[in-house]
């Protein structure tokens, strides 16, 4: 099967809301956990094996991406990628901008393209649109290393004059996840220790630290805000299983909650949800983590006030989730927005169908209404498009949300799974 057949988009998801929704559908592997993955597989000559990888069009872009950097990319199995990455001297530092506009996890190349190569040439990269979100924490820190860059307003151009990156102490000015991903991988091949301060501390980062270390890297403060990194001239290729996405995992509670129902996503790591479940059992869920996560609704929610951080925090993949399930819970809840800009660019559409949300800078004040109403939406984003699935469930007519391909980048077979649980749930080209 070719890992680019995925790419295939349909435009929009027909949803007829059909009651509680019940039933066991799996999360498998974490989008910002295997995209990162597959591209430190650069820092090693062999074929790599990653097991627990979703079927996403974001997976298929990175594959693409690889490809054109001399890496052949091939499914080996279900869920599992062989990626046979050869010497640097055959790798191509460079790919067609279109690759790297399609998403922003492409940046996350740089790091190792630098590092296995001496330099590298990449457009800026795209990816969901819900406010800025800068790329000089990866430039300084790789500056701080020893990389040179001469960029444009649309192309990033590395070089490394020294032949090596170098060993640095590299405060994060914000605990960015990607930041994180690229200095560390950048990093683990690097001349000397290399310590990063306010690093991020999610566990897709802990994976990637888990992933590298299989490969040879000598990585400490695993799951902590302080990585100390000692480089090795060399790392091998190695078989790693992706942890569970936990936003994929919200998202199929998120329905049973919203619904009233029971839903059961049985390799969802609650150690990794914990902030996020203690708001969803204010909202009035049951949830047993004894298998996975088993979540049960009521069935009507309750209203809760959440505000979004870094992680152990609340993250802000989950709050258009939050949003649209509030939308329909007893009382006024205030969520507030304090990582990105922009990213209350979906409550126009849940106000389409009749949600009473206002917002102001970072907040948004949303009286829970009984009941939504079924209208034709918009998804701005993957998650906002998740978001959206979620409040069709509880309206009273059908639903049709556009710009699928927002979802496919970040679910596997999202449709089908909701159809599992029993939604009445179409893609429409």
């Amino acid at each position: 099967m070719c890992v680019t057949a995925i790419l295939e988009a349909v435009s929009s998801l027909s949803i007829t809301p059909s009651g509680p929704l019940e039933g066991s559908v799996p999360a498998l592997g974490a989008k910002n956990a295997v995209l990162k993955e597959m591209a430190a597989c650069l820092l090693a000559s062999g074929t790599h094996h990653l097991t627990n990888v979703p079927a996403t069009s974001d997976v298929a872009t990175m594959s693409e991406l690889l490809t054109h950097l001399g890496c052949d990319v091939s499914w080996a199995g279900v869920h599992a990628l062989d990626i046979e990455v050869p010497a640097a001297d055959q790798l191509v530092p460079h790919a067609p901008s279109h690759l790297f506009a399609a998403m922003r996890a492409s940046l996350v190349v740089l790091g190792p393209l630098l590092a296995r190569c001496g330099e590298a040439t990449m457009a800026l990269p795209g990816g969901d649109d819900f406010g800025g979100r800068p790329i000089n924490f990866h430039i300084d820190g790789l500056t701080a290393m020893g990389g040179f860059f001469n960029n444009d307003p649309e192309i990033i151009r590395g070089s490394l004059p020294t032949g090596r990156l170098v060993g640095a102490r590299i405060t994060l000015e914000y605990p960015s996840h990607t930041a994180t991903d690229n200095l560390l991988m950048a990093a683990v091949l690097a001349d000397g220790r290399t310590v990063i301060d306010n690093a991020a501390r999610e566990p897709e980062v802990e994976d990637l630290c888990q992933h590298l270390i299989a490969m040879g890297a000598r990585i400490e403060g695993l799951g902590t805000s302080r990585l100390t990194i000692d480089g090795v001239s060399a790392l091998d290729p190695t078989t790693h299983h992706v942890v569970t996405d936990r936003v994929v995992a919200a998202t199929y509670l998120g329905a049973g909650l919203v619904t009233g129902g029971r839903v059961h996503v049985p390799d969802a790591r609650g150690d990794h949800m914990e902030m996020l479940l203690r708001k969803f059992r204010h909202m009035g869920a049951t949830i047993d983590l004894s298998n996975g996560i088993e979540l049960s609704g009521p069935s009507r929610a309750a209203a809760v006030d959440v505000a979004t951080l870094p992680y152990p925090g609340v993250a802000t993949d989950y709050k258009p989730l939050i949003t649209a399930i509030l939308a329909t819970a007893d009382g006024v809840s205030v969520v507030t927005e304090n990582l990105f800009d922009g990213r209350f660019r979906y409550v126009d559409e849940l106000l389409k169908m009749g949600a009473l949300i206002s917002t102001e800078g970072h907040h948004a004040v949303i009286r829970g209404i009984i009941q939504l109403t079924g209208a034709e939406v918009y998804a701005t984003d993957i998650r906002a498009g998740a978001a959206l699935t979620l409040a069709a469930l509880r309206a009273d007519g059908p639903t049709v949300v556009h710009g699928l391909d927002h979802m496919d980048r970040g679910y596997e077979d999202f449709d089908g799974c909701l159809r599992s649980l029993g939604a009445t749930v179409e893609r429409r080209a």
